[in-house]
C-alpha cells in the first residue's frame, strides 16, 4: 500500500538520522497527524529513539520544538519558492502560475489533516508563542511575494489581486480538511486562473 510504503521509507530515514534531526522528523509527524496537544516529549522521545534527557540538550522546550518544526516547514516552501523562481527566470506571470499550482498540489495532498501552519495556529491561542510568530512571519512574507509576483506581471491592483490569491488558498486548505480533496477545494487553480485573468483585463482597459 502507497500509505505503507511512505511509512516505511520515513522509519527508515529517521532511523539513520542523528538525535537532532530524529527528534525535529518524529516530532513534525506526530504534531501533524495527532496534534501538538495531544503529543507529549515522552512520545517524542521514544519515538526518535532518544530519551528526554537528549531532547532538552537540542532543544529548550516543548514549545522551542514545536517553533523548529514550523520553521523547518518554512524553510520547505522556500526552497521551493527558490526552485520555481529559478524555472521561471524573466517570467513573473509563469513563476506566479506555477506556484499556484505547487500550492494547490501541495494542499490537495495535504487533504486529510489540513495545513500543518493552520492546525498549529489554532492549537496555539497565544499570538507570543514562539511558533506561532513563526507563521505570522512565513504568512506575511508569502504574501509580499506574491504581491510583488503580481507587479511585476504587470497585473491590475496587485495588493488586491494578492488577498485575493492568498485567501483562496487559505481557504481552500481548510476546505479540503472537512470536504476532502475532490470538493471545492479541487477548484482552487481554476478559481486563481479566473482572478488573475480578471485582474489582467482590469489593466488592458
Amino acid at each position: 500500500m502507497p500509505g505503507e510504503t511512505a511509512q516505511h521509507n520515513f522509519a527508515s530515514k529517521v532511523a539513520t538520522a542523528p538525535p537532532r534531526e530524529r527528534i525535529l522528523a518524529v516530532a513534525r509527524d506526530l504534531f501533524y497527524r495527532q496534534g501538538i496537544h495531544a503529543v507529549g516529549v515522552d512520545a517524542i522521545a521514544e519515538a526518535a529513539e532518544t530519551n528526554k534527557m537528549t531532547l532538552y540538550r537540542h532543544f529548550a522546550s516543548k514549545d522551542v520544538l514545536i517553533a523548529e518544526c514550523m520553521a523547518r516547514l518554512v524553510a520547505e516552501f522556500e526552497d521551493a519558492w527558490k526552485e520555481i523562481a529559478a524555472r521561471h527566470a524573466g517570467d513573473a506571470l509563469g513563476q506566479l502560475r506555477a506556484w499556484l499550482r505547487y500550492l494547490a498540489e501541495f494542499k490537495l495532498s495535504q487533504a486529510e489533516r489540513g495545513c500543518a501552519f493552520v492546525n498549529a495556529a489554532a492549537e496555539l491561542p497565544d499570538k507570543d508563542h514562539p511558533a506561532r510568530r513563526v507563521i505570522e512571519r512565513h504568512k506575511v512574507k508569502h504574501r509580499e511575494k506574491l504581491v510583488g509576483l503580481c507587479e511585476e506581471a504587470g497585473l491590475a491592483e496587485p495588493a488586491l489581486l494578492a488577498d485575493k490569491m492568498f485567501l483562496l488558498c487559505e481557504g481552500a486548505r481548510v476546505c479540503a480538511q472537512s470536504m476532502g480533496s475532490s470538493g471545492p477545494a479541487a477548484r482552487l487553480v481554476e478559481l486563481l486562473d479566473g482572478v488573475i485573468a480578471e485582474h489582467s483585463k482590469k489593466k488592458k482597459r
